[in-house]
């Protein structure tokens, strides 16, 4: 019954494109089929919460260089058992950026991603089921850069590309709404 509210949230959801529809439906999937789907222990795969944090001005988001992917990305990480996947990405978002002041914009999922992350150690490959949620944040906000990064940064939109290449990270600034 954990696994009831995620499931509500996305019967509405409209995926953007033909991809994310098709992870949609391996998400939902997912979590249908494993009880465990928010714990990480699950070695197949868990449920992640990221998030999509822009200024006020919609002109920024707020990216991560990730230590262990050596990537930029968005903030986020697992959900550790907690069922509330928004609350899971305010709490990733507050922890890796050191920014407290971070504020939903929609109730809803903004993005679906599902994707493959590498073997490490005695951990195997595994899928992040990855719930994206759409934040705002005061660009001027001192930024605290946590373990899990190797640098923060406030990148402008039409400067992303530059960074990163991601199809995922494409497609949320292209669904991002500009007023």
């Amino acid at each position: 019954m954990h696994r009831h509210y995620l499931l509500t949230l996305l019967k509405n959801y409209q995926p953007y494109d033909k991809d994310e529809r098709g992870m949609y439906e391996m998400l939902v999937r997912f979590v249908e089929n494993q009880s465990q789907c928010f714990e990480r222990h699950l070695r197949i795969g868990h449920i992640t919460g990221s998030a999509w944090i822009v200024d006020r001005e919609r002109r920024h988001v707020l990216l991560t260089h990730h230590r262990k992917l050596d990537r930029w990305l968005q903030l986020g990480g697992h959900a550790d058992g907690e069922t509330d996947v928004l609350a899971v990405a305010l709490r990733e978002a507050r922890e890796e950026s050191g920014v407290e002041s971070i504020k939903p914009l929609l109730t809803t999922p903004f993005d679906i991603d599902v994707h493959s992350i590498p073997a490490r150690g005695d951990e195997p490959r595994h899928l992040h089921y990855d719930v994206r949620w759409l934040l705002e944040a005061d660009r001027a906000a001192p930024l605290v850069i946590s373990s899990e990064s190797k640098d923060l940064a406030w990148v402008a939109l039409e400067d992303i590309g530059r960074l990163t290449t991601d199809r995922s990270i494409a497609r949320m600034t292209e669904k991002l709404p500009t007023d």
